[in-house]
């Protein structure tokens, strides 16, 4: 199974259309579609060609409701606090990130991000996609000795290591691919990423 994930194309329609022309069995936008929520209806006209093998997680500049409504809409699937089996793989979603200066639409506190992800933890093998990176790590650098990544999210991958984590949110390491102790770990931003799943 192919799975295209991506992140942050915040309404870049080209970068849009070149990722749902790439041929996979699943999409999955991991946030961060558009700004402040606007122009979700272009985007949705691109990808629903795809129709529901497209998943999709709100970033920090969508709400759960205006991505609830855009997959009701577009017949696309809410992958917001869901969990489901690929094959003998689960795969799990958190949107929304940590709070951030810019008082966005998504954001949770870290408790908040603490608890929602507690019902992930003991799924196995599992694919983990949060909008949102772990703090102080390679996946969520926005400057010289300066992160931007969440406790919580680096909490839960450290008690409950999956085999894949995927995310986006810090524009300055899209595409940065590390490994957290045993997980394979990605920021995905707009180019994305094609995990092929056995």
């Amino acid at each position: 199974m192919k799975v295209l994930l991506f992140s942050d194309i915040h309404h870049d329609l080209r970068a849009l259309e070149t990722l749902m022309a790439t041929p996979a069995d699943l999409y999955i936008a991991v946030g961060d579609l558009t700004n402040w929520g606007r122009g979700l209806e272009e985007c949705g006209r691109i990808m629903k060609p795809h129709g529901d093998k497209v998943w999709v997680l709100p970033g920090n500049h969508e709400s759960a409701r205006q991505i609830a409504d855009f997959c009701a809409a577009f017949g696309f699937r809410d992958f917001h606090e869901q969990a489901w089996q690929a094959g003998r793989h689960w795969m799990a979603g958190l949107g929304y990130s940590n709070p951030t200066p810019f008082n966005t639409p998504g954001e949770y506190s870290e408790a908040e991000l603490a608890r929602r992800l507690e019902k992930f933890a003991g799924l196995a093998p599992l694919v983990l996609v949060c909008h949102c990176p772990p703090v102080a790590t390679n996946l969520d650098r926005i400057g010289p000795n300066r992160h931007g990544g969440s406790s919580a999210v680096k909490t839960f991958l450290d008690r409950h290591p999956p085999e894949y984590f995927f995310c986006g949110h810090i524009h300055e390491c899209g595409g940065v691919e590390t490994r957290l102790g045993q997980t394979v770990a990605v920021n995905l931003g707009k180019k994305g990423y094609l995990l092929e799943l056995t």
